[in-house]
C-alpha cells in the first residue's frame, strides 16, 4: 500500500463515516498522510482528526476515534493508534509491504510517475545561469513524471494540417500554450563550464539541485567527490550499486528474488523502514513538483541509500558462510532489486548517472 493508496483509504473512512451520520462535515478534497517523525509511531501518520474537528463540532480525539474503528478493518491496515491530540498512527499489514516490491518491480523506472498535475501546462523558464537552467531542466521532468506538459511539445498541434483522419472531420482541440514560470533559485557563482571542470557533470548537478532554492550550494570538490560515507551522493550511488552487486552475486548462486507472498513477509525494522521510504517515493516526486523543489527527491534519495545500507547489513539478503540459501533470502533480494529501481529512477529525474558499478 503507497501514500497515495492510503491517503484514498483515509478518505473513504471519512466519507463513510459521514454517510453514516457519525460525523457531520464537509468530505475534505485530499487528505494527508505522512512517515512519521519518530521510530514506534506506526508505519504513517495523520492529522485528520484535527482538521474536521471544528466543523465537527467535537473534540479531535472522538473524531479520531470514530475514523479509527472504520479505517482498523480496511484491507492492508493492522493497526490503527489514537495519538496525543487527536493524530491516527497507522502500521501497515506486512503483506500490504509485499505489494509495494512488486508495484516497483511491475512498474520499473515508471514507477513513483502518474497523472496527479495533469492538466497542468506550464513551462520551467530561466535566464542562463547554471543552476537556475539545471534546475529548470529537473523540474520539467519532475513535472512531466506527475502528468503535466510543458515545453516545445505542449500546444505543438493546432490543427493547421487539417484533420488527420479524413472519415471523421473533427479536428481535436489545440492544447493551451503552456504558462512560462521563472525559476528563481540563488545563483552558483561560478559558469557551467567551470563547474564542469572542477566537479564534472553528475557531482556539479547534485551540488546544484540538493540545497533548497534559497540556500547557497557548496562547490567543494574534497566533499562531492569524495569516495566515502560523508558525500551523500557518494551513499546514493553506492547503495544502488551495491543492490545491483547483489543481484549478480545471486545470480552467480542460482538465487533468484522472488516477491511472493509464500516466501515470506517483512517484519524486521530495517526491512519495514526500506519498504516505507520506497512506498513514499511517488509523494516525494509529486510534492517536489508541485512545490518546484527537486531538492525534495535528492534527500529523500539520501534517506532510502541509508535506510538500504542499514538493511543490508541487518538483513543479509545473501547467505553467509556455509548457510543454505532461504526463501527469505528470495525475498530480501526483492526488495534490493526494488530499492535499486527507485534509486536509479530518482538520479535519473534529477539527471545524475546511476552506475551499476562503482
Amino acid at each position: 500500500m503507497t501514500p497515495a493508496e492510503l491517503s484514498r483509504a483515509v478518505l473513504s473512512t471519512v466519507r463513510r463515516a459521514v454517510a453514516a451520520d457519525e460525523l457531520r462535515v464537509t468530505v475534505p478534497d485530499r487528505i494527508s498522510v505522512q512517515r512519521p517523525p519518530r521510530p514506534g509511531c506506526g508505519d504513517y501518520a495523520t492529522n485528520v482528526a484535527l482538521q474536521l474537528a471544528g466543523a465537527a463540532g467535537c473534540p479531535p480525539r472522538e473524531v479520531a476515534e470514530v475514523l479509527r474503528k472504520r479505517l482498523a478493518t480496511e484491507p492492508g491496515i493492522a493497526q490503527v493508534v489514537i495519538a496525543g491530540p487527536g493524530f491516527l498512527n497507522i502500521t501497515l499489514d506486512t503483506a500490504a509491504y509485499g505489494d509495494v516490491v512488486r508495484k516497483v518491480l511491475e512498474r520499473g523506472a515508471a514507477y513513483g510517475h502518474g497523472d496527479s498535475l495533469a492538466g497542468t501546462y506550464v513551462t520551467p523558464v530561466h535566464d542562463g545561469e547554471p543552476r537556475a537552467a539545471v534546475t529548470a531542466e529537473v523540474l520539467e521532468r519532475l513535472l512531466h513524471a506527475c502528468g503535466a506538459k510543458g515545453g516545445a511539445k505542449v500546444g505543438a498541434n493546432t490543427g493547421a494540417e487539417g484533420p488527420a483522419d479524413p472519415v471523421n472531420p473533427a479536428v481535436p482541440e489545440p492544447e493551451p500554450a503552456p504558462a512560462p514560470e521563472p525559476v528563481s533559485v540563488r545563483p552558483a557563482g561560478a559558469t557551467a563550464a567551470q563547474l564542469c571542470e572542477l566537479l564534472g557533470p553528475d557531482a556539479a548537478r547534485w551540488a546544484l539541485l540538493r540545497p533548497p532554492a534559497d540556500d547557497t550550494p557548496s562547490l567543494d570538490p574534497a566533499v562531492l567527490l569524495s569516495q566515502r560515507a560523508g558525500n551523500p551522493l557518494f551513499r546514493v550511488r553506492y547503495a544502488h550499486a551495491r543492490s545491483r552487486a547483489l543481484l549478480r552475486n545471486a545470480h552467480d548462486l542460482g538465487i533468484e528474488p522472488s516477491s511472493d507472498a509464500s516466501d515470506g513477509t517483512f517484519h524486521h525494522p530495517a526491512e519495514t523502514d526500506l519498504l516505507g521510504l520506497i512506498a513514499d517515493y511517488p509523494r516525494v516526486v509529486e510534492t517536489a513538483a508541485r512545490h518546484r523543489a527537486p531538492d525534495r527527491v535528492a534527500r529523500h534519495l539520501e534517506r532510502l541509500a541509508d535506510a538500504f545500507l542499514r538493511f543490508h547489513d541487518e538483513c543479509p539478503p545473501l547467505p553467509r558462510g556455509d548457510e543454505k540459501p532461504l526463501a527469505a533470502h528470495r525475498v530480501r533480494l526483492s526488495l534490493a532489486e526494488a530499492t535499486g529501481t527507485v534509486l536509479a529512477g530518482g538520479l535519473d529525474l534529477l539527471g545524475i548517472s546511476a552506475p551499476e558499478h562503482l
